[in-house]
Parts: C-alpha cells; structure tokens; sequence
C-alpha cells in the first residue's frame, strides 16, 4: 500500500512537472512572440518614422530652393533696375553737361532762323530761369532785328537744362529739355543694355 502511495505520488509529480514544463515552454513561446511583434512594431514605425523624416527634409529643401531661387531673381531684377536708373542719371548728367547756356542759344539760333526761312510765325522759347539772359543776350546779338521782333525767351523754373521751343505762341512746342533728351537718348542704349542683361538670369 505504501509502494502504491510512493507511486502515486511519484506519478504526480512527474506529471506535475510535465504540466509545468509544458506550461512554460507556452508561457516561453508565448513570451517569444510578443517579443516577435514588439520587435516587428518597432521596425515598421522606425521605418515609417525614418520616411517621414526624409519627406520633411526633402520639402524643406524644395522650399529652401524656391526661396533660394526667388531671392537670387529678385536681387537680379533689383540688380537691373538699379543700372537702369544709372544710365538715366548718367545721361541725364551728360546732356546737362552739353546743354551750356551758350550752346542752347547755338541750338536756337539755327532753329529760329531756319523756321524764319519757312514762315513768318512768332516762337516762344522756354529756358531755365537762371539761364535765360545769358541764352537771351546770345541770340540778341546774333539775330536781325526782324528776327528779334518774333522771338520771346521765357524762364522757367520747370526747366533744369535744355529748352522748348514753340512756333504757335505755346499751344504746342517742340521738347528739347535735358529730360526729354536723356529719356531719347535712352531708348538708343536701353535695348542694347537689356541685350547685355538678359544673360544674367
């Protein structure tokens, strides 16, 4: 009886260890698979993370580019802009120059004596206020005395070089201002300029 009792028990715990070892081997396998999926989880949201920081970087060098590229077209149309008003200055500095009191009185001497050959009508000159008698004391002593009767020299403040000339009492007249000269000569050398220019972009 007692033989059977060792056997029995013995046979329970044999039994009892199975159960166990097959419960932890479950409990093992169990334990592998979680293990498994954490691992697979965290692979493929590393991955996702990791393209997730290319595309952002990838965009912010796009936008980095565009606005790269935006400034340097904006530095260059600044760029043209800028040397276009200085070939404005610079021909408007050189007419000036060339238009001295007494070449403008040259200049109107031939203009007035060849309008006088067409026609008989009065001309109205308009100067520069601080150079009206200088350009006026030119042509009184060039001009004859029927030439003088038809011919007024009016100063102005709105005229910084140059003249107008008028052949219908001002109705209309003929511009020849330092301004209108600068802006004529531009339209010679701005074509050629912006032909220069464009191979900057």
């Amino acid at each position: 009886m007692a033989e059977e009792i060792k056997e029995l028990i013995e046979k329970i715990q044999e039994e009892g260890v199975r159960a166990a070892e097959s419960k932890a081997r479950a409990i093992e396998e169990e334990a592998r698979q979680q293990a498994r999926n954490i691992i697979d989880r965290a692979k493929t949201e590393a991955k996702k993370t990791l393209e997730d920081a290319r595309n952002n970087i990838a965009r912010m060098e796009d936008s980095a580019r565009t606005s790269l590229g935006q400034a340097a077209r904006d530095v260059i149309i600044g760029l043209k802009k800028e040397i276009m008003a200085i070939l404005n200055k610079l021909a408007l500095l050189h007419v000036r120059k060339a238009l001295t009191p007494d070449e403008t009185a040259k200049v109107i001497l031939t203009l007035a004596k060849e309008c006088r050959a067409k026609e008989k009508s009065d001309i109205v000159v308009t100067v520069k206020k601080e150079d009206a008698e200088k350009i006026g004391s030119v042509l009184l002593a060039e001009l004859s005395e029927e030439m003088k009767k038809g011919l007024t020299i009016k100063p102005s403040e709105d005229v910084h070089g140059g003249f107008t000339i008028s052949y219908d009492h001002g109705k209309s007249y003929y511009d020849f201002t330092d301004k209108a000269l600068a802006e004529y000569i531009g339209t010679y050398v701005k074509p050629k300029l912006f032909e220069i220019l464009k191979d900057i972009d």
